[in-house]
């Protein structure tokens, strides 16, 4: 009796129904071609600042999936460094942050270059720089040695967990690892997008390492869908997407492997999921272009950090109504500051008072004419 589907005969010989697919597999390389040339008709300068949110969302995005929290404008940044790109006030990140983010460029912006278990092994050691997963001490830049037991797949809070299934054993690694990259280097035999569904699923099931299999698997998938589109810059995030729909992706890839090899109906979630991202993608860029768009319009305005700062938070979508109060405790100033960084905002048309008054008065941004 087989329980999942690496130890079926056949694994790793996967199949699935091409015709079932084939629409849907169009109208994602349609909308990827179109978000691209989107692009491509922006200044050089708004491509920059949406690269910046969309691998920032990434980065913080794929730690979450695992139940990592990762400081945002830690993670902006460190990518910003990276990528030599300008922005106002920079916020020092820790290692943890610098190798999630390191492993990412890696795989986006050298998408052409082979998969190797070297290159897998130091995308490992960046995300585990200490050695230590939270509290625990683990192998790094290594594969598993099961000396803890059979690595599970598991997924829920402490006390709560439930496995999605077990891993090949370790000292199958070797040549699982040997399989699956000479698979993936070879050229091309399907369409890059849904090799990157089948490497995502193939990674996964094999868990080579003790720790940080889901977020490499993602970059796996990343790295070959920058190869579908022959570009390194990335303006949608498959792993935020997947953070959304967190609870099916557990729920295929647990179905999937106590299935068969026709791996037909996770290709198709796959492909749901991307074109979600392509879609929530487009929602974001109209954002940045908003941005872009104001700061444009307030040029010849002189604004103090405290008001650059305070507008960005208006912009990102500020929760909930913004007092004098509010101002001066996220500002760190005093109240009378506060007022005083507000007023000119306010009398040039940036900010506008909403209903009520005195100590309740809100302020928000004035609307584009």
């Amino acid at each position: 009796m087989y329980r999942y589907i690496h130890q079926l005969p056949g694994w790793p010989e996967f199949q699935w129904n091409y015709g079932a697919l084939a629409d849907k597999l169009a109208g994602i390389r349609h909308r990827q071609g179109r978000l691209l040339g989107r692009m491509e008709g922006f200044g050089f300068h708004f491509q920059q600042e949406s690269l910046l949110k969309t691998l920032t969302t990434d980065v913080v995005k794929t730690s979450e999936i695992e139940g990592e929290l990762l400081d945002t404008d830690e993670v902006r940044s460190s990518l910003a460094r990276r990528l030599g790109i300008e922005i106002a006030a920079l916020k020092p990140s820790d290692r943890h942050v610098d190798g999630v983010v390191e492993m990412l460029l890696d795989a986006t912006g050298n998408y052409q270059s082979p998969l190797t278990a070297e290159r897998l092994l130091a995308w490992h050691r960046s995300l585990f720089p200490t050695g230590a997963s939270g509290m625990r001490r683990i192998r790094t830049g290594a594969w598993r040695d099961d000396s803890q037991g059979p690595m599970q797949v598991i997924s829920g809070a402490i006390g709560r967990e439930r496995i999605h299934f077990e891993a090949p054993p370790a000292n199958l690694l070797d040549r699982e690892m040997s399989r699956f990259l000479d698979w993936f280097n070879q050229p091309n035999d399907t369409d890059w997008v849904l090799k990157a569904a089948r490497a995502h699923l193939w990674f996964l099931t094999i868990h080579p390492f003790e720790d940080g299999n889901g977020r490499i698997a993602r970059a796996i998938a990343d790295l070959a869908l920058a190869r579908s589109e022959q570009s390194s810059q990335r303006f949608y995030s498959m792993s935020a997407q997947i953070r959304i729909e967190r609870g099916g992706y557990y729920h295929i890839l647990e179905w999937s492997q106590k299935g068969a090899l026709d791996i037909t109906p996770w290709l198709n979630w796959f492909l749901d999921c991307l074109g979600h991202a392509i879609q929530s993608a487009q929602s974001t860029l109209d954002g940045v272009l908003h941005r872009a768009k104001f700061w444009e319009s307030i040029q010849s305005f002189s604004l103090n950090p405290r008001q650059h700062h305070m507008l960005n938070r208006l912009l990102d979508g500020f929760q909930g109504k913004l007092t004098t109060t509010k101002w001066a405790a996220l500002a760190k100033c005093s109240q009378d500051t506060a007022s005083r960084d507000i007023l000119p905002l306010v009398e040039r048309g940036i900010l506008i008072r909403g209903p009520g008054g005195g100590r309740s008065t809100s302020y928000e941004l004035a609307r584009p004419a």
